[in-house]
């Protein structure tokens, strides 16, 4: 689920979370009524948590551990309900018991990374998207590379920062959180002419870029010389965000 990542550092997670809500249990000779009841109201909890609807999205998982208590899905899922809630407590004990009854779901792996990178514990939670990424199932490594390179960077490790952004690129080309990001990382290091092939790329696949995104994107262009594409986003940062701080620092010519 990319629309739960904003990695501009600013790390306001939208995420990089991965739902598991669709993560089977079982095989088709040994699913039971329960097992297939837990899973349809998981699926069901997973799409009000989407849309934000977080009460109904706890009550339809509610339904789903009573048809089947050891549904690893169900818990992992309520994780991120109660992550959105500012339950902390109760998102951890949730991601820790849907990987003690399934450690092999690597969604799981990495929500649960996420969440720990969100609490300042970047050093537990490295392995735990490392863990996702070497599953060989895993259907979508890219997002693990990059909450791994966002954590690091968070935690201050710009050298595996990038190394696991790049990663993310490999595996999932053209993936724009880790375009951004990288964006950022080399203006940050005055590499301004890397910063604006990794922004180009990036704003290039992105329809509306924030504020902070355009201020960016004014910034780099300042940098290398390109004064028609630092008039550009300038200007599209002050009809679209008259009152945002980056259009006051451009006002102001910081």
């Amino acid at each position: 689920m990319n629309k739960l990542i904003t990695p501009s550092f600013s790390l306001a997670i939208s995420l990089a979370f991965s739902l598991v809500i669709l993560a089977g249990c079982g095989t088709p000779s040994d699913s039971s009524h329960a097992i297939k009841s837990a899973k349809v109201h998981t699926e069901l909890a997973g799409l009000y948590y989407e849309r934000a609807q977080l009460g109904i999205a706890l009550d339809e998982l509610t339904q789903a551990l009573q048809a089947d208590r050891d549904y690893a899905p169900a818990y992992s899922v309520r994780g991120l309900v109660h992550m959105a809630l500012r339950e902390d407590k109760e998102a951890e004990e949730d991601f820790k018991r849907s990987l003690h009854l399934d450690n092999t779901n690597s969604d799981t792996h990495n929500n649960y990374g996420w969440f720990l990178c969100q609490h300042d514990r970047e050093k537990e939670a490295i392995p735990q998207f490392m863990a996702a990424i070497k599953n060989p199932l895993y259907t979508t490594p890219g997002l693990a590379y990059l909450n791994a390179g966002l954590c690091s960077r968070k935690a201050g490790n710009n050298k595996d920062a990038e190394e696991f952004l790049q990663k993310a690129l490999l595996v999932q080309p053209g993936l724009t959180q880790a375009l951004f990001a990288l964006a950022e990382m080399n203006f940050d290091n005055a590499d301004y002419f890397a910063a604006k092939k990794y922004f180009a790329n990036f704003s290039q696949k992105t329809d509306n870029l924030t504020a902070e995104q355009l201020w960016l994107g004014v910034r780099i262009n300042r940098k290398v010389g390109d004064r028609n594409s630092e008039a550009s986003f300038g200007t599209q940062l002050r009809n679209r965000f008259p009152g945002a701080r980056e259009t006051q620092l451009l006002i102001h010519g910081e």
